[in-house]
């Protein structure tokens, strides 16, 4: 907002500054000759009395007349010229040759320069210096007190604006975190009352489809998880009851029920991170023991699998605040899924940046995800082509569940390519 204010008045200020220059002249060269007519009646009194000096006394006492007048009008400046010698304008010669006044106009339309015949060879010139230095102090001085005048203006009538843009700003920011109840509280009177109003309109209709399709999914994944374990458990029960060849197809109807019941699990677990920042903890923990208790559930199928991990972490690194229980789990995601296309290697790497946040990487030496679909892999149910199979590319909500988690926590979670040659996923997560 603030930058709307200073742009703001630097436009008027830019505005003000060239309508004082332009628009004088502008005007006075639209009316020249009012102005001149006008000039000429305000100059003819004063050079009357001067030409009436020079008139009374023989022209050579002239010299001396001019140099009584000058004394007399100073700062005004009284000079005797020459025709010939007076550097003069056609117009001006042929006024002067007709016994009649000129003027020459300044800026703002005021006379600067007024010439007076005293006969064929001579006249006299009455010219008005510029300002001494203090009067253009003051001059100047007088245009910034309009210009903090008008300023103080501005930020009388911006200041409303400013508040209520603010209060804007900060109630969609709450929203944007999940907190779907917020309004902006801003007053039908204010300037932006009706723009308030129809912001809040739509955060009721947001709130309500949201809180409705998340009740539509909470009751569907729960009412679908005891038919599922009900399932499950028959099927279970049936094993010792169907004939020996009728047990594998058995088998593959429970690992499909508790895949099922899986992906509810998963679904729970997307919604419930919908809003992450009001149901997280804050834990001072040591990442690296983090990182050592989730690799210790793996360590037996990464072994068993002959993949060789490895973990780096800088020397010292200190203890976070944050959730262990969503970090764990964005880090157990990126490890399940590291195990899924590396050939050989998968390594974790803890690396403390020179802001104070700690960079925590996942990297596998599979075939890598190509650019164009680094992002959309963070995108619910979506599978890479070479993943399409369940039994390899799981759900596609993973990588979903992640982000959601390091981002309700402040932090980033990113793809890039690894040094191994496969994929490199990386959580920052921020000092404090």
């Amino acid at each position: 907002m603030l930058k709307i204010l200073v742009r703001l008045y630097l436009v008027i200020i830019v505005a003000y500054a060239g309508a004082l220059l332009l628009i004088p002249d502008a005007i006075v060269g639209a009316f020249h000759e009012r102005f001149m007519a006008y000039n000429l009646d305000q100059a003819k009194g004063v050079q009357s009395l001067i030409v009436r000096q020079f008139h009374q006394a023989p022209r050579e006492q002239w010299p001396s007349v001019e140099q009584d007048l000058a004394a007399a009008f100073a700062p005004l400046q009284v000079q005797l010229l020459r025709m010939d010698a007076a550097d003069l304008a056609p117009q001006e010669r042929a006024r002067l040759e007709h016994g009649l006044y000129a003027v020459r106009i300044a800026d703002w339309g005021y006379y600067e320069t007024v010439l007076a015949p005293l006969d064929k060879d001579w006249l006299v010139r009455l010219h008005s210096p510029p300002d001494p230095l203090d009067i253009n102090v003051l001059s100047w001085g007088v245009t910034v007190l309009i210009g903090a005048a008008m300023l103080g203006c501005l930020l009388l009538w911006v200041w409303p604006h400013w508040r209520d843009l603010e209060r804007l700003k900060e109630t969609a920011r709450r929203l944007g975190r999940g907190e779907m109840a917020e309004r902006t509280q801003i007053s039908p009177r204010s300037n932006i009352g009706e723009l308030a109003g129809v912001f809040d309109t739509m955060a009721g209709d947001l709130e309500r489809q949201v809180n409705q399709q998340r009740e539509l999914l909470n009751a569907v994944s729960h009412e679908l998880r005891t038919p599922l374990t009900r399932l499950d458990f028959g099927l279970v029960l049936l094993f010792d009851e169907v004939p020996p060849a009728s047990r594998k197809r058995l088998l593959e109807l429970v690992g499909h029920v508790r895949e099922l019941d899986e992906l509810v699990l998963e679904l729970l677990s997307y919604s419930r991170l919908e809003n992450a920042d009001q149901v997280r903890e804050r834990v001072e923990v040591s990442l690296l023991e983090l990182v050592d208790s989730v690799l210790g559930s793996f360590a037996e199928e990464l072994d068993g699998r002959g993949i060789r991990w490895e973990v780096r972490a800088d020397d010292k690194l200190p203890r976070f605040v944050l959730d262990p229980r969503l970090t764990a789990r964005a880090v157990q995601n990126l490890v399940r899924n590291a195990m899924r296309y590396c050939d050989e290697s998968l390594l974790l790497r803890l690396k403390l940046e020179a802001d104070g946040a700690c960079l925590l990487t996942v990297e596998d030496d599979g075939i890598g995800i190509p650019p164009e679909e680094r992002e959309r892999i963070f995108q619910p149910f979506y599978r890479l082509d070479r993943s399409r199979d369940r039994s390899t590319g799981g759900f596609g909500l993973g990588l979903a569940i992640s982000r959601r988690a390091i981002e309700g926590q402040g932090g980033t979670l990113t793809v890039a390519q690894s040094s191994l040659g496969g994929a490199q996923f990386r959580i920052r997560l921020p000092a404090g």
